[in-house]
């Protein structure tokens, strides 16, 4: 009783975790009083609003009010847009929505990362203040906030986004905007998807919010089944592989060899997966739970067998986010506009400040002007310009999305070098439409490495560190110790090999599964249920790690 006193009490020193028991103990509560009221459809959205505003505020404290702020400002523009007879008016309008959205984000995830850049570039020595934290204090009286360093409100990414989509489909006449500002809520922090995604576009959940709950066989099977594999995918194949081998590896690369270092390379792309894919496994199945469909998020990227059909694979809504709300404004491929143009010369001057080097940031911008200078005077160029520079910069953008650094640009820059790559090489390739074993093997081996590569500029701890894996690569393989390796943590690499052999399982094997799940009795659910949590909590009891999307 003590225990569920302080998971329900209000005080951010037990935040609500899918990978922790609290959660699941504040969830069957919640889940017993939805089970009262659910057939009442005002009062269960207004019930799973204030579940998900609490479900917040134990995981980002008062930054509640952040969430509640740009909720209720969000929804009025959308209807303002609606309502709004003169385009110019609608223009205004959607553009105040989304400049006010990027500055939220911007002023939390790139603050620092853009003072830093302008004082390197002009030598100043502007510093950040946290206005924010010092308002917020002055109210709470509680000094609650840090004023000396700014805190990024989890999942501020995701729900900000949700918000943009709903004001810009409402101008694009694709949605009627919704008439009850606690809908919109429920929209905006239903709180499975709240903190790490999958971005739940309006036009995707809007229309179940007024429908009533109907919760099938089919869909507790699969509600359940969703949850019990993104625990195991989330606390066992990335934080137990995590905590006992990659952390250290990427902590001190000089430390460790050169088959190490690539050892744990690929270790990251199963933990990175395991973390990010297990934790949307978990929120669409809770979803499910109550009635709820999310977007599926993540469809074996890993047996992509070209850099494009990777990206429809892996974070589904944000790829496909990025598309429609990115790519397609900035022209497509079908022209440049004045927005490419300015962003295209402030990625550059960024990359150039990247590297801190006067040669190679001269380098870099006299290859980009000969390259530029060669599409404006040849028509042929021209046109493959038009056609790339667009998808060139998604790439960018997505990975700075990912991190206030440019190594995080480093890695969408390769990325997009990559889709790139792949869309002129399909036209010559005499592999490309082969459905021979060892051509798709091939393809997929050769796409799973590359995209493993480019995952050094995202789980790298500094450039500096990320150099020191290219020269332990380079020049300190010590291929004589590398059994002594794969012995001395060979737990480690029987999971990663499981963990790999389970994503590469055919659909089939993978849909009877889960229909064995289905067919299986209550009590043997209840005891593999079981089974499943000792396994996991084991594990996690000695390699408690955040999600790393969290970040974002």
């Amino acid at each position: 009783m003590n225990r569920l006193k302080e998971i329900f009490a209000f005080s951010d020193e037990f935040p609500l975790i899918f990978t922790q028991a609290d959660f699941w103990i504040f969830f069957t509560a919640l889940y017993l009083i939805f089970s009262l009221i659910y057939k009442r459809i005002k009062l269960r959205n207004t019930y799973l609003l204030l579940v998900s505003l609490f479900f917040y505020y134990k995981t980002s404290g008062l930054f509640v009010g952040l969430l509640v702020f740009t909720t209720i400002s969000n929804f009025y523009l959308g209807a303002g847009i609606y309502n709004a007879r003169a385009k110019a008016l609608k223009l205004t309008l959607l553009s105040l929505s989304v400049a006010l959205n990027l500055f939220i984000l911007s002023y939390f995830k790139y603050s620092y990362f853009i003072v830093d850049s302008l004082n390197y570039l002009f030598g100043t020595s502007y510093h950040v203040s946290h206005w924010l934290a010092e308002w917020g204090n002055s109210i709470s009286n509680e000094g609650y906030f840090t004023v000396d360093k700014i805190i990024l409100p989890i999942g501020i990414s995701f729900y900000l986004f949700q918000t943009i989509t709903y004001c810009v489909d409402i101008y694009r006449g694709k949605l009627k905007p919704l008439d009850s500002v606690a809908d919109f809520g429920l929209f905006v922090t239903f709180f499975p998807q709240l903190v790490a995604g999958p971005i739940v576009r309006a036009g995707e959940f809007i229309p179940q919010i007024s429908k009533p709950t109907v919760i099938s066989a089919a869909d507790f099977n699969s509600g359940t089944f969703m949850i019990l594999k993104g625990l195991l995918k989330k606390m066992i194949f990335a934080d137990y592989l995590a905590m006992h081998f990659m952390d250290k590896v990427f902590d001190a690369p000089a430390m460790f060899s050169g088959f190490t270092n690539i050892m744990a390379l690929f270790g990251y792309s199963l933990q990175i997966y395991g973390d990010f894919s297990g934790y949307t496994d978990i929120a669409i199945g809770l979803a499910l739970l109550m009635g709820f469909r999310l977007p599926v998020n993540f469809n074996s990227p890993y047996k992509a067998q070209n850099t494009s059909d990777f990206w429809r694979r892996w974070h589904i809504s944000l790829s496909s986010f990025l598309r429609d709300y990115l790519y397609i404004p900035l022209g497509g491929n079908r022209n440049a506009t004045a927005a490419t143009v300015v962003i295209s010369v402030l990625i550059l001057a960024g990359s150039i400040l990247a590297f801190r080097d006067k040669t190679v940031g001269i380098t870099i911008a006299a290859s980009v002007m000969l390259f530029v200078s060669l599409a404006l005077a040849f028509r042929g160029m021209r046109k493959h310009f038009v056609m790339n520079i667009n998808i060139m910069l998604t790439m960018l953008i997505g990975g700075l999305w990912h991190g206030a650094s440019w190594k995080f640009v480093i890695w969408g820059g390769l990325n997009g070098l990559g889709i790139l790559t792949y869309k002129y090489w399909r036209r010559i390739s005499p592999w490309e439409k082969s459905e021979n074993r060892v051509a798709v093997v091939w393809k997929i081996m050769l796409t799973f490495t590359f995209i493993t590569f480019t995952r050094l500029y995202f789980r790298g701890e500094s450039m500096e560190h990320i150099s020191a894996w290219y020269r332990q690569v380079a020049d300190n393989m010590d291929w004589s110790s590398a059994l002594q390796v794969l012995y001395q943590y060979r737990i480690v690499f029987v999971i990663m090999l499981f963990g790999y052999i389970t994503h590469w399982l055919p659909v089939r094997t993978r849909e009877c599964i889960e229909n064995l799940w289905a067919k299986s009795p209550l009590v043997l659910k209840g005891i593999i249920a079981v089974i499943t949590g000792i396994v996991c909590y084991q594990a996690y009891s000695a390699s408690f790690q955040p999600f790393i999307y969290f970040q974002f």
